[in-house]
C-alpha cells in the first residue's frame, strides 16, 4: 500500500466528506478539496531538485497536504520538531539528510521567534502565488478517474520511504528514522481494526505531525480510512482544545498524558461526552489520570505503547482486552519477546528483560548510520531499549528504559521505580525526575530534580520505607520547570546537565 495513493482512493470515493476540520483556520475542507490541493502543491514540488523535502508547519490541513504533496512529487517529507529550538533542528536535518527546502510559514516563523534562512518555502506565498492556469490544470486532474491520476503521480512500492521522523533526543542527539508506506500501512490498519474505528468517526488531531504518534494515529489513519479529522495547531493550548472538543464533538482522541491531563483540567463538565475512544501514548500515564478521565467524564483512557522505531505502535489496551497498568497486548501480527539483558535468552512470562519486537512496523533504519542501525535490528528484531513484562495472558508491562537503569555497587536501580515511588509521596502539581550522578566508590548513586521545594526530611523518609538504601536519592535539586520535549515528555539529558550543574559535579 502507498498511503498517497490510498488517500486518492478515498477523496474519489467519498469526495464531499470532509476531511479536515482546521480550526487554527476555520476552514472545512472536504476529501474533493483536499485533493485538488494536494495537485496544486504537488506541480510546485515537482520543480524542486531535491529528494527530501523538509517540512516544518504546525497540525493542520496545510501541514497534512503538504506531508501528501511531497509524496506524490516522488520525494521525501522531512518532518522538523519547531518546539525545541527550531532553527537548530533544521540545520540538523539538513545535515542529516542532505537538503535544502524547508516548507513553512511566515506566522509560525513569527510566533516561535525563529530566524528566516536560505531555501525556507512558505505556504502563505504557495497559496497567494498559485495563479488561475495552475488552479485549472489541478482542477482538471482532480475530475480523472482514480487510475488516471495514480499514474500521474510518483509511484513506488510498499518498501519506499514515507518519512524521515527524528527520535527524541532526550537522552543523545536524535537519529533519523526511515519510516515506509508499509510501516506505517501496517500499524494504522492495525490499530484501526483494534479501536474498530467506523466511518462516522471524528478523529481529533492535535499532536504534532512531527511525532510519530501523531503522524500515524490522527493523520494517516483518518487520511487511509476515509475519516474525518478536526485539526489545532497547538497542543499546549488546554483551555482552547477542550473548548474544541466540546463544540466539534470528536469521537477519537490520541494524546500525551501531559496533553490529557491539561486537557482535564480545564474541561467542563459534558464537554467530552461526545469521545467513544481517548488512548494514551509516549510516556507513562499515571494511575490517578485515568481514574479522573472516568470518574468525571466517564471516559475510560486506553494506554498503549511504542517507539518511532516502530510506527510507533506496538501495544495497547482496547475496549475488548484491558488491564490498567499494562501498556496493553501486542497489535495483531506484532512480535513481542523479552530477552535476559545480559545473553539476550528469551526469558518466559513474569520475567523481566529487553523488550524486542518483530513485524511489518519495525522502520528501515536509521538514515545514513548502518552501525546504529545494526545495533538495533538483528534477524528482524528490532530492541527498543526498553524493559519489560509479557504477562500470562498476553499483557505488556513497562518497567522503564534501559539507559535509566543505572549500576550502583553492582547493583541495577531503576531510576523510573525511584519516580514513581516518589511521585506517590509528593503534593500534588510537583514534578520530579531522577538523575544518575557519578559516585567514586559506587560508580553513580542517585540525584532527583523536583519542581517545588518540599519537606526533604519526611518525603525521603517516606522513601526508605519503599526502595532499597541503594536506589534511595542522595541530593535534591529544585528546578522550578523540568525541561520537556514537544510531546510534553521530560528532557532527562537536559534536566540531568541541569542538575548536574547546580551540584557542581
Amino acid at each position: 500500500m502507498l498511503l498517497h495513493h490510498e488517500f486518492v482512493r478515498v477523496a474519489k470515493r467519498d469526495p464531499r466528506k470532509l476531511a479536515f476540520i482546521d480550526r487554527a483556520t476555520d476552514r472545512r475542507i472536504p476529501y474533493g478539496r483536499a485533493l485538488l490541493g494536494a495537485l496544486l502543491l504537488t506541480a510546485r514540488f515537482r520543480r524542486l531538485d531535491e529528494r527530501y523535502l523538509g517540512i516544518m508547519l504546525p497540525t493542520s490541513a496545510g501541514c497534512g497536504l503538504s506531508i501528501i504533496a511531497t509524496l506524490m512529487s516522488g520525494k521525501i517529507p522531512v518532518m522538523i520538531n519547531y518546539s525545541t529550538g527550531a532553527a537548530k533542528n533544521v540545520e540538523y536535518a539538513r545535515h542529516k539528510c542532505g537538503f535544502k527546502t524547508v516548507i513553512t510559514s511566515r506566522a509560525l516563523l513569527k510566533k516561535i521567534e525563529c530566524p528566516e534562512t536560505e531555501g525556507m518555502i512558505f505556504v502563505e506565498d504557495m497559496i497567494a502565488g498559485a495563479g488561475p492556469l495552475d488552479k485549472l490544470k489541478a482542477g482538471l486532474k482532480s475530475r480523472l478517474p482514480v487510475g488516471a491520476i495514480l499514474r500521474g503521480i510518483h509511484g513506488g512500492d510498499g518498501d519506499s520511504t514515507a518519512v524521515i521522523l527524528f527520535t527524541s533526543g532526550s537522552e543523545k542527539d536524535p537519529k533519523a528514522v526511515e519510516l515506509t508506506h508499509r510501516n506505517i500501512g501496517f500499524d494504522l490498519h492495525a490499530a484501526a481494526d483494534a479501536f474498530d474505528v467506523r466511518q462516522d468517526d471524528v478523529i481529533m488531531a492535535v499532536l504534532p505531525l512531527f511525532h510519530v504518534l501523531g503522524l500515524t494515529t490522527t493523520f494517516w489513519l483518518p487520511i487511509c480510512r476515509g475519516l474525518t479529522m478536526v485539526t489545532y495547531a497547538n497542543p499546549l493550548e488546554f483551555k482552547t482544545v477542550a473548548g474544541i472538543i466540546r463544540d466539534e464533538k470528536p469521537t477519537f482522541i490520541v494524546g500525551t498524558p501531559y496533553f490529557l491531563m491539561g486537557y482535564l483540567k480545564q474541561a467542563q463538565p459534558g464537554d467530552f461526552a461526545s469521545l467513544r475512544v481517548a488512548v494514551a501514548g509516549a510516556d507513562k500515564m499515571p494511575e490517578w489520570l485515568q481514574q479522573a478521565y472516568q470518574k468525571q467524564h466517564g471516559v475510560q483512557v486506553y494506554e498503549g505503547y511504542g517507539t518511532t522505531e516502530t510506527s510507533p505502535v506496538i501495544s495497547v489496551n482496547t475496549p475488548a482486552a484491558c488491564k490498567p497498568g499494562s501498556i496493553g497486548r501486542p497489535l495483531p501480527g506484532v512480535q513481542v519477546k523479552i530477552a535476559d539483558i545480559d545473553t539476550g535468552d528469551p526469558l518466559p512470562p513474569g520475567k523481566e528483560g529487553k523488550i524486542l519486537v518483530k513485524g511489518d512496523l519495525v522502520m528501515k533504519g536509521y538514515l545514513g548510520d548502518v552501525e546504529e542501525t545494526v545495533l538495533h535490528i538483528e534477524d528482524g528484531w528490532y530492541e527498543t531499549g526498553d524493559m519489560g513484562v509479557l504477562d500470562e495472558d498476553g499483557f505488556l508491562w513497562h518497567r522503564g528504559r534501559l539507559k535509566r537503569f543505572i549500576k550502583i555497587g553492582g547493583e541495577m536501580v531503576s531510576l523510573v521505580q525511584v519516580e514513581n515511588e516518589l511521585q506517590q509521596l509528593l503534593p500534588e502539581g510537583i514534578e520530579c525526575c531522577a538523575v544518575e550522578l557519578p559516585d567514586r566508590r559506587k560508580g553513580a548513586r542517585v540525584a532527583v530534580a523536583v519542581t517545588r521545594e518540599l519537606d526533604r526530611k519526611g518525603v525521603l523518609g517516606g522513601l526508605a520505607e519503599r526502595l532499597p538504601s541503594l536506589a534511595l536519592p542522595r541530593e535534591v535539586v529544585v528546578i522550578e520547570e523540568l525541561p520537556k520535549m514537544g510531546s510534553g515528555k521530560i528532557d532527562f539529558r537536559a534536566t540531568g546537565e541541569l542538575v548536574r550543574r547546580q551540584l557542581g559535579v
